[in-house]
């Protein structure tokens, strides 16, 4: 039997960098959770164990928190590209670098005017995030976020689908829509402010989930990548992942009480997951972008 080492890649996980900008007495700050993953020419050290072209992994680390105070973080995708560009371009046998990025959030707290304004709370919504590739010639980046919670309270139906033996689930003429948003959505060319590009692609995911009069959540998901590409012309695709957080309205008769859609159980789990993606005809190839 022929054997033969196959794809592969190493780096430093999960670095928790913290970068505070200082203006006088108003600070900035940006909480990145930082992956770094190389690959190139890495057959010996995995066949015999000679470590000649491997950049190691505490080298990664440092790196990154070096290229913090350096280059500062204006976001997270410009900082992963100037580190996936950094490892590939100053180390030969690294052919391919994928960073990947979390970003945390934190809302500025102002007791009253003129204060210091240096006091954080920690942002309670979704986590942003960004993958970047880099071969030495061309640079993909997928930006994202992952637990933003939204619901409408009525605008929504669900009837009209299949019904065999199994099937106990009523039809419903008016329901509560909720979901968890995970979102990721590729770019064709790189806008020129990519926290702007967030903002905006956020705003519309928000805006078609409350436009969208509802009678599936995959015509939610649908609605919502369309939005996406509609605003923000440097993006090319949209791929989506919605729970279906399912409101069930509670049985008060025994009670003597009426329910009119305003007490629910909010189920955890089993749940519907809603999975589907959007993009422009021309999309160009993603290449490893979605790696």
């Amino acid at each position: 039997m022929s054997i033969k080492l196959g794809p592969n890649r190493y780096g430093k996980a999960e670095n928790r960098v913290v970068r505070v900008t200082k203006t006088g007495g108003v600070h900035e700050i940006r909480d990145l959770n930082v992956g770094v993953a190389l690959s190139g020419d890495m057959d010996e050290v995995h066949l015999t164990g000679d470590n000649a072209t491997v950049l190691p992994t505490d080298t990664q680390k440092n790196t990154v928190f070096a290229f913090a105070k350096e280059h500062g973080i204006t976001s997270p995708e410009a900082f992963g590209l100037l580190l996936a560009r950094h490892f590939v371009d100053s180390q030969p046998p690294i052919r391919h670098a994928r960073v990947s990025l979390e970003e945390y959030a934190w809302e500025r707290i102002v007791v009253g005017p003129g204060d210091k304004q240096y006091s954080f709370v920690r942002s309670g919504q979704e986590t942003r995030t960004a993958r970047v590739h880099y071969d030495g010639e061309n640079a993909w980046v997928v930006s994202g976020l992952t637990g933003l919670v939204v619901l409408n309270s009525t605008g929504s139906e669900f009837h009209g689908y299949i019904k065999d033996k199994y099937t106990t689930l009523r039809e419903a003429y008016d329901r509560v829509l909720a979901t968890e948003v995970n979102a990721q959505w590729r770019f064709a060319s790189e806008p020129g402010d990519w926290d702007k590009a967030y903002r905006e692609v956020r705003g519309a995911l928000l805006e078609a989930f409350a436009d969208t009069y509802s009678y599936s959540l995959q015509q939610t998901l649908y609605a919502m990548g369309d939005r996406v590409l509609g605003a923000v012309p440097e993006v090319c695709e949209v791929r989506l992942s919605l729970p279906n957080k399912h409101h069930f309205a509670v049985d008060l008769s025994g009670f003597g009480l009426d329910n009119d859609n305003e007490v629910f159980f909010a189920a955890d789990r089993p749940y519907g997951l809603i999975e589907g993606t959007v993009l422009a005809e021309d999309a160009p190839v993603p290449g490893p972008a979605w790696e």
